[in-house]
C-alpha cells in the first residue's frame, strides 16, 4: 500500500501538488489522469523519490520512503521520456540495466518475444525508431517482476499489435496483485486497463474512485465525456 499525506510541492513560484492525500491499496490499477501541468508525473517522480516534497510525507507499506533508497527495489517504472546513450545496442542497455539493479531476476526474454524485439537487440537505440524505442523501455519496465509499476504514458509510439500486446501484459499483472499506476492520454487504454481513476487538477485531486462510479458522478455513459465532464466542472 503507498500512502500519501499532505504533499506540497513548489518549483520556485509554481505550486505543483497542493496538499495531495491519497491511499493506493495493493492489487488495483488506477489511471492518472488530468490536464498538463496538473501535478501528475511531480506526483509520480515524488513517490520514486526523484522529487522531494516541500512538505508532507509518502509510506509504502508504512515506512516512510525518507528513510532509505531499498523500498524503490519494489518499483518498476516506465517514464514519460527515457534517455539512454545512442550508441549503446538494445541488449547493452538490458545488461547494463540488469547490472545496476543488482540481485534482482530479470525475466527480459519474455518481453523481448511479446514485442517481436529480436531483430533490434544488436542496433543502437539511435538507430531505432520512436515506437521500437518505447518497447525497449517497456521491456525494462516489465522484466524485474516488482510488485508496484509505474508507466507514464506507456502507449506513446506503439502500433496497434503492440498496443494490444501491452493491454495482456497489464491484465496479466493485475491477476498477479500487483498495484499499477498509470498514466496515459488514450482514455480507450484507460479504461481497458484501469479498474479506479485519479483526477489530478491544478495540484489536487479532483476524483478519486471507480470508473463506474466516475460515469455515475457525471451522468455519463462513455467514459471520455465523463473525463471531459470532469474538465468542464473544474474549469467552472
Amino acid at each position: 500500500m503507498i500512502e500519501i499525506k499532505n504533499i506540497h510541492k513548489s518549483f520556485s513560484k509554481n505550486e505543483v501538488l497542493k496538499g495531495v492525500d491519497l491511499v493506493i491499496p495493493e492489487g488495483n490499477a488506477i489511471a492518472v489522469l488530468g490536464p498538463n501541468g496538473s501535478g501528475k508525473t511531480t506526483l509520480i517522480k515524488s513517490i520514486l523519490g526523484m522529487v522531494l516534497p516541500n512538505q508532507g510525507e509518502i509510506f509504502l507499506n508504512t515506512r516512510n520512503i525518507k528513510k532509505g533508497w531499498e523500498y524503490r527495489k519494489q518499483i518498476d517504472y516506465l517514464p514519460q521520456i527515457a534517455n539512454f546513450p545512442n550508441n549503446l545496442k538494445v541488449f547493452e542497455l538490458i545488461k547494463m540495466i540488469k547490472d545496476i539493479r543488482g540481485g534482482d531476476i530479470a525475466n527480459e526474454n519474455k518481453y523481448i518475444d511479446l514485442f517481436s524485439l529480436h531483430p533490434f537487440l544488436n542496433k543502437k537505440l539511435g538507430n531505432l525508431s520512436g515506437g521500437t524505442k518505447q518497447k525497449v523501455n517497456l521491456v525494462l519496465a516489465f522484466m524485474f517482476d516488482s510488485p508496484i509499476i509505474i508507466l507514464d504514458e506507456p502507449t506513446s509510439g506503439l502500433d496497434p499489435v503492440s498496443l494490444l500486446v501491452l493491454k495482456d501484459i497489464i491484465l496479466e499483472q493485475k491477476v498477479k496483485g500487483k498495484t499499477l499506476l498509470i498514466s496515459s492520454h488514450i482514455m480507450s487504454f484507460v479504461e481497458a486497463v484501469c479498474d479506479k481513476v485519479m483526477f489530478i487538477w491544478e495540484g489536487k485531486i479532483y476524483f478519486n474512485g471507480t470508473i463506474a462510479d466516475l460515469k455515475n458522478e457525471t451522468n455519463e455513459d462513455d467514459f471520455e465525456h465523463a473525463i471531459a465532464h470532469l474538465l468542464k466542472n473544474a474549469h467552472a
